[in-house]
């Protein structure tokens, strides 16, 4: 009598299966490592309406200040300001600018910035005119709430107002779309790994097939 083996589609099932629980298992935790280390969220408050609502919730990509730039939002944090709390505001200056705020307009290193973002409901008349010297390694920063935002403007005996570049904690993202790719990654590689999974249970349960004795068995 020959020996029993699986059927070729057993062996099949059971070695795709094995490919998409490895390969489930590698998208699954890749991804997951790249959202939690590269993004996180914040609340916004209403110092950035109206680019930002009160009580949004902000995407944010963790980056240090040295990838900063100019109109950037940004999430720092001080142990001296708000509580020690981490913060939104826009960064207006870099180390070594020019800044000067009169009646409402802002100027740096002498050029006239566009603000289409600011909150423009008596914006002349509640933010303070104001000439800075923004310090190296140094950022300042407003909201773009300017008549209800306690930024840079208020910090001025400290540094110019300025907050060190090592504050920054992340960047205000347009969208959410890297971080929910990431998500939906993490989610297709789980199902990868349970389909995988499901496949090798049902190669390995595959009945042997028997062939037929011949008929020396019989003699």
């Amino acid at each position: 009598m020959q020996k029993n083996r699986r059927r070729p589609i057993g062996r099949g099932v059971l070695i795709a299966g094995a490919v998409l629980v490895a390969l489930g298992l590698v998208t699954a935790t890749g991804a997951l490592v790249a959202l939690q280390t590269s993004y996180t969220t914040v609340t916004a408050r209403r110092a950035m309406e109206p680019t930002h609502r009160d009580g949004d919730l902000v995407p944010i990509e963790k980056i240090g200040g040295a990838a900063v730039r100019r109109g950037d939002v940004v999430l720092y944090k001080v142990s001296n300001r708000y509580g020690g709390l981490p913060v939104l505001q826009r960064v207006i200056g870099l180390g070594g600018d020019h800044l000067v705020l009169a009646d409402g307009s802002l100027t740096v290193n002498g050029r006239t910035v566009r603000e289409p973002y600011v909150k423009q409901a008596d914006a002349r008349l509640s933010t303070p005119d104001l000439d800075v010297m923004v310090p190296p390694g140094r950022m300042f920063l407003l909201g773009d709430n300017r008549e209800n935002s306690n930024d840079s403007r208020y910090f001025l005996s400290e540094n110019s107002g300025t907050v060190p570049t090592a504050a920054i904690q992340g960047r205000a993202l347009a969208s959410g779309t890297a971080p929910v790719m990431l998500g939906l990654t993490v989610v297709l590689g789980v199902l990868c790994t349970v389909g995988g999974g499901i496949c090798v249970l049902a190669g390995r349960r595959t009945r042997p097939a028997w062939t037929s004795p011949g008929p020396a068995a019989f003699a």
